[in-house]
């Protein structure tokens, strides 16, 4: 046999049996042992650790299905091959009720007896390993679990420090919060860290990306529906209102809830109480709202794409996050964070950032800002083979910041910069939207809404585009 012999040890008080089993067993390559008594073989057994028990139901000192009984309770995985000339089939049933592999009657046939053995013990083989592949998956998601629990916003920037200082003083209160700031700056993120902060902390913190979503889907992912309420509603639904009942309710990208959805939505802030669609049961409604956009709120208004009302009922607290270009020192941790982070995913040590690597890094303007960051960490850690992260293992627009189009002067507007990026995206992937989007950080829903936002859409069509 490959590898180190498979051991079997034989619980049988016939001698002439003991030496025909072992004979022909080690002659197919097994380590054997024989025991007359059961208590010889689970003595055996605890001292020896088999990979197969072969067990004869008549012993002299004690009934082997209270022998069977006491392996299992001992080693439940160990598999147990019942030997008998007593072939009726309550003990095949009661055997097998107690957790043998398989019932076998005197006399055997070999080659049908070694079959066995073989499959009794290769089974083993996989459940042994399964068993240790999913304590070690049980590990890593309890470490995987712990990290995301411990990832709160990282900052050495003042800007940043100013925000979080005002996030300990703000999340307490019940106080409805609007974070504003580019996408990919780091928005759920102060979210996830106001809602650990609050005296909510312990309920859930619920979410939804209105930008995500069609518009006529929004509706029913917040208010929830009952059965026939609409085509397609087959069974209730509770809805993300309810959901955070006791909780939070994070609404990223409000602005782009649908300006009818604002109203009704508002009204649930005004009376805190709502209906699910096809139902006249008025529901309470229990949750501290943090809303997000990547949008100027000003303008947004402006645009009719947000209600003044609405603003008004959750601007209470309105926290903007700066671009990532604006706060480079927050480069070199954000980056550590995510590489330790993607380690612990790939269950590797961290590597370090090679000195050129960090140059690299802070001379690149992430246009995507924290979540291009992040993404940007994921790739270098998935190709990097050694201790160090070198200017190779990143994506190619970081490795070659040059390419990039400078960041706009000061005058330049949140608006202008980020249709800046957005059609920069466009020429660097020649037209490819997906790649494009990825670039950014951003989901595809997000980057056509912004695409059309920005009417680069429409002109996009004169050269080609590829998802």
């Amino acid at each position: 046999m490959a590898g180190n012999p498979k051991k079997i040890i034989i619980i049988d008080d016939e001698r002439h049996i003991q030496a025909t089993l072992s004979a022909v067993l080690q002659r197919k390559g097994y380590e054997v042992k024989v025991a007359g008594t059961g208590a010889i073989g689970r003595k055996s057994i605890a001292g020896w650790d088999p990979d197969l028990v072969l067990l004869d139901l008549g012993l002299p000192d004690e009934e082997g299905l209270d022998v069977l009984r006491g392996i299992k309770r001992s080693r439940p995985r160990l598999p147990v091959i019942v030997l008998t000339a007593h072939d009726s089939l309550s003990n095949a049933i009661e055997s097998i009720k107690q957790g043998a592999f398989h019932f076998f009657s005197k006399p055997y046939v070999p080659e049908e007896l070694f079959s066995l053995c073989a499959r009794a013990i290769e089974q083993n083989v996989l459940e042994t390993e399964t068993a240790e592949l999913r304590v070690r998956a049980d590990q890593l998601e309890k470490k995987l679990a712990q990290a995301e629990r411990q990832l709160t916003p990282v900052s050495r920037s003042r800007a940043m420090q100013e925000i979080l200082d005002l996030v300990e003083r703000v999340a307490p209160s019940e106080a409805n919060v609007l974070i504003t700031g580019e996408s990919g700056v780091g928005k759920e993120i102060l979210a996830n860290e106001i809602h650990r902060l609050s005296r909510r902390a312990s309920s859930p913190l619920v979410k939804l990306n209105c930008a995500a979503f069609p518009s006529n889907m929004i509706e029913s992912e917040l208010f929830g529906y009952v059965k026939g309420a609409f085509t397609g509603a087959v069974q209730d639904f509770g809805g993300l209102i309810a959901e955070a009942h006791g909780g939070s309710l994070f609404l990223d990208e409000i602005s782009e809830m649908p300006i009818e959805l604002q109203t009704r939505f508002l009204r649930v802030l005004q009376e805190r109480e709502f209906r699910r669609l096809g139902s006249t049961k008025n529901i309470k409604a229990d949750f501290r709202l943090i809303a997000a956009t990547n949008r100027q709120p000003e303008k947004a208004l402006r645009e009719g794409k947000l209600r003044e009302d609405l603003y008004f009922r959750m601007n209470t607290f309105q926290l903007e996050i700066p671009p990532l270009r604006d706060r480079r020192e927050d480069v070199r941790k954000l980056a550590e964070t995510f590489i330790s982070r993607f380690a612990l995913q790939g269950n590797r040590p961290a590597p370090m950032l090679a000195p050129d690597t960090l140059r690299s890094l802070l001379e690149y303007p992430w246009p995507g800002n924290v979540r291009e960051l992040q993404n940007a960490m994921e790739h270098a850690v998935v190709l990097c083979d050694s201790d160090k992260i070198e200017i190779s293992h990143l994506p190619r627009e970081v490795k070659n910041p040059a390419a990039v189009i400078p960041t706009a002067s000061a005058p330049q507007s949140l608006v202008e910069r980020e249709r800046a990026a957005l059609s920069e995206a466009l020429v660097r992937t020649g037209g490819n939207k997906r790649r494009a989007a990825e670039i950014l950080g951003l989901y595809r829903a997000t980057f056509y809404a912004k695409l059309k936002r920005h009417g680069l859409l429409e002109k996009s069509r004169d050269r080609p585009l590829r998802d």
